[in-house]
C-alpha cells in the first residue's frame, strides 16, 4: 500500500502558484461545493475540467492532466487494471438502492435470470459495470449469459427510452430520472451486491507534488463537508442540482432522497471489498490478469478527513 512521502524527483510547486486541476461529472463535485458555500474562500485557484463517467477522469488523472477527481468503486479497478499512476486518496460510502438495472413499464423481464440472451446498456467500466457483473453472478449468470453495450449515459438513455436495448444499469439521478420521464421500472438494485463506495482519486504526479498536497487536503476536507452538508439541507441541495444539471426539480429531489453518502476510512475492510469486485471482473475475464488494489491507495489525508 502507498502510503506517504514524495519520490525523489518529486516537484515543488511554489504555494503561492498552486492550481489544483479538478476532474468533475456534471452536477457533482462543483455543484455541491458551491451549493454548500465552501469555493467562496478556497485558498487556491481551481481549474475544472467536465467528464462524462469516471474512466475517462482516471485517464486525465494518470496522464497529469487533472490532479484528482471523484468516481465511483468500479473505476479505479480498471485504471489499476491499466497500471495507471493513481491512487484513491478519500472514500465515502452510500446508498445503493439507486444503483439500478432497469427495464420499460411493460417489459416481460421480470427477474434478472430473464436478462439471459438480452442486451444491457451500460457505461464500460463505471460504477454499473460492477453492478451488473455482481448482478448476474448472483443469479447463476455471467457477462457471457447477456450482451454489454457499452453506452455512456446521455446515450443509454436514447437506446432504453427507443427500445434498442431490453435494459439499463445506471446511477442516481439518471435512474431517477427514467423513472420519472421514461416510467422505467426497476428489475433490481444493488442492495445486497454493491458496496456503495465512491472515491476521490489522485494522480501519482500529483501526490509526489510538495507544493499541491496541501490543497489536495484542503479540497478533499471541504468536498466531505459539503457531502455532509448536502445531506443535511436536501431540499436545498435538490434546487441547486437542478439548477446545474437542468433536471427537474422533482426528479433531483427523488435522487438526493434516495442517496447520502457519509466518509469512510480507506482501510482494510474497503480494500478487501474492492479486491473482491476485482477479483470477480478477473474471473469473469473482463479483465486479463489479477489486480492488487492496495497498491492503488494513498492514506496520507486520512487523519484529515476522520
Amino acid at each position: 500500500m502507498f502510503t506517504t512521502g514524495c519520490s525523489a524527483t518529486a516537484q515543488h510547486t511554489p504555494p503561492g502558484e498552486v492550481v489544483l486541476k479538478v476532474g468533475d461529472q456534471k452536477g457533482n463535485a462543483k455543484a455541491v461545493l458551491t451549493a454548500a458555500g465552501l469555493l467562496n474562500d478556497f485558498p487556491y485557484r481551481i481549474e475544472w475540467s467536465t467528464f462524462a463517467s469516471g474512466p475517462p477522469l482516471l485517464e486525465a488523472a494518470s496522464a497529469g492532466a487533472i490532479d484528482l477527481g471523484g468516481v465511483g468503486n468500479t473505476p479505479p479497478i480498471f485504471a489499476a487494471a491499466a497500471n495507471a499512476r493513481i491512487a484513491a486518496v478519500g472514500a465515502s460510502q452510500g446508498q445503493v438502492e439507486a444503483d439500478a438495472i432497469l427495464v420499460p413499464e411493460n417489459s416481460p423481464l421480470r427477474a434478472v435470470t430473464d436478462l439471459k440472451g438480452k442486451n444491457i446498456a451500460v457505461a464500460k467500466g463505471g460504477s454499473a459495470h460492477g453492478q451488473v457483473l455482481l448482478t448476474l453472478r448472483a443469479n447463476g449468470l455471467t457477462t457471457k449469459d447477456v450482451t454489454l453495450n457499452f453506452l455512456q449515459p446521455s446515450d443509454a438513455y436514447g437506446a432504453f427510452t427507443q427500445g434498442r436495448v431490453d435494459a439499463w444499469a445506471v446511477w442516481d439521478p439518471y435512474t431517477a430520472q427514467a423513472q420519472q420521464e421514461a416510467k422505467a421500472r426497476v428489475l433490481t438494485d444493488g442492495r445486497g451486491k454493491s458496496n456503495g463506495y465512491g472515491f476521490q482519486v489522485a494522480g501519482r504526479k500529483a501526490l509526489d507534488d510538495k507544493g499541491k498536497n496541501p490543497a489536495i487536503k484542503e479540497y478533499l476536507v471541504r468536498y466531505y463537508k459539503a457531502q455532509k452538508w448536502a445531506d443535511t439541507h436536501r431540499e436545498e441541495w435538490a434546487k441547486a442540482w437542478a439548477a446545474e444539471t437542468g433536471l427537474k426539480y422533482e426528479v433531483a429531489l427523488a435522487a438526493v432522497n434516495r442517496n447520502g453518502d457519509r466518509v469512510v476510512k480507506v482501510d482494510d475492510t474497503l480494500i478487501r471489498s474492492q479486491q473482491e469486485l476485482a477479483d470477480a471482473f478477473t474471473e469473469d475475464k473482463t479483465l486479463p490478469g489479477k489486480v492488487d488494489f492496495a497498491k492503488f491507495v494513498d492514506t496520507r489525508f486520512q487523519g484529515d478527513l476522520a
